[in-house]
């Protein structure tokens, strides 16, 4: 981060609950946990701990002599907040901002402030502050300064110190109210949006995976998009789509989405849900993986988990993308298990490099070839250009004249559909 002078200097730590026997890797762990605090422009990580614990103390979480070492990392490091990558709760949150005379915010918190600093949209901005100030409500720890702020975030990390409870919940209640109000309209406006893209029925192609695992990168060069890319959790929250023309020359829209996270908010996966559903309406997924870091498997994990929560169709084609090969060497056993994978649905690229990109594209237009959509088509006399164009096709299953033209019932493919609504705009 440099020396920032307007900086505040953040202690991160990471709890290891040796009882805990689904516990992450503590190492690989303390270093998401930087690098979610680095995602902060406003914060300087002043130094990072593992800290082992062999069991919590409900009202401290960790143990008196502890919290006293600590106590003394903190004040060399001249560390004004402490970022613990976990959960915390409101009395344990108290009580440790009380002893160790600085501010604290758990894993929870932290997440929710890089999303409020980054949602670019208006629904992703109300999704983010509903998420916030659910969350906050339960602990009612200072100032909802973040109601009235004047930054991207949420103000947890600045704020003042204590205020009333009572006052505290009716602006929270009265802004989440507002907020409810707000996002129907959004919500509603998107929905036309949505319907408005679905008269155009390009195949939807998902991007989904960990966060920091090479979407945007590979969203930008397949589709010339810019895209911020950087090394850096989530770089990229709202979803971004863009028309993409396969190797076949069919068409499809892309779409770039968050980046999940291993014990992500519940509230962020209830708020995001709206977000995400490109996701739950994509013909095809693919889940890019960072194939070159040491939790791929574990991110791997935590990616499928997310998506069950979200009640994604397990009949959706997905498939898995090996990205980040050129991190590799190429002797590397990780390099050449990935290279030598024959499992059809998994693809080892590189979105820097573009190498495995084609074999990818040639994969998902095969994939769209053999999914196919039933719907009814009502065409009248006059359209009889359509009719045998259908017919041609051979996807249409039943036939029955009217008296004013035809009721067809197709089956045929995303791209067949494209391909018929390019052709024919009036026929739905």
């Amino acid at each position: 981060m440099g020396e920032d002078a307007s900086a505040t200097r953040a202690y991160v730590l990471h709890p290891e609950i040796k009882s805990d026997p689904g516990r992450r890797d503590a190492t690989a762990a303390l270093e998401e946990g930087v690098a979610l605090a680095r995602a902060l422009p406003e914060l300087e990580v002043a130094g990072a701990q593992v800290v082992g614990l062999p069991k919590v103390h409900p009202g401290t979480l960790f143990g008196k002599g502890k919290i006293a070492e600590i106590k003394e990392w903190l004040s060399e490091a001249d560390a004004g907040l402490v970022l613990i990558d976990g959960p915390v709760s409101p009395v344990q949150q108290r009580n440790l901002e009380k002893e160790w005379k600085v501010k604290l915010l758990d894993r929870t918190g932290l997440i929710l402030e890089i999303f409020s600093d980054r949602a670019a949209t208006r629904e992703g901005v109300l999704q983010v502050e509903m998420a916030a100030l659910s969350y906050q409500r339960t602990r009612l720890v200072r100032a909802w300064t973040h109601l009235e702020r004047q930054r991207g975030g949420l103000g947890f990390v600045g704020g003042p110190g204590e205020t009333q409870i009572e006052a505290d919940r009716r602006a929270i209640d009265a802004q989440l109210n507002r907020l409810k109000k707000s996002l129907e309209k959004v919500v509603k406006t998107r929905e036309l949006h949505r319907k408005a893209r679905a008269k155009v029925p390009f195949p939807i192609v998902a991007l989904v995976g960990y966060t920091n695992a090479g979407k945007s990168t590979l969203f930008n060069r397949l589709t010339g998009a810019d895209v911020m890319a950087k090394d850096m959790l989530f770089a990229t929250l709202d979803p971004t789509m863009r028309r993409v023309e396969l190797p076949t020359g069919d068409e499809v829209i892309l779409s770039d989405t968050v980046g999940f996270i291993s014990e992500l908010p519940t509230q962020l996966v209830a708020a995001f849900r709206a977000t995400l559903e490109e996701v739950l309406e994509a013909d095809i997924i693919l889940h890019v993986r960072d194939i070159s870091h040491p939790q791929t498997e574990a991110q791997n994990a935590s990616v499928r988990r997310t998506l069950k929560q979200l009640d994604v169709d397990p009949e959706v084609p997905m498939l898995e993308v090996l990205n980040k090969i050129d991190l590799l060497p190429e002797d590397d056993e990780d390099y050449l298990r990935a290279m030598n994978r024959r499992d059809a649905k998994v693809f080892p690229i590189s979105a820097v490099t573009g190498q495995g990109i084609d074999a990818l594209l040639a994969e998902v237009a095969d994939q769209l070839k053999g999914k196919t959509r039933d719907v009814t088509l009502t065409l009248d006399w006059s359209q009889g250009a359509a009719q045998s164009w259908l017919q041609r096709e051979g996807v249409i299953e039943s036939e029955t004249q009217t008296d004013s033209g035809w009721t067809l019932q197709v089956r045929w493919t995303a791209i067949q559909q494209a391909k018929f609504e390019k052709q024919f705009p009036d026929a739905f």
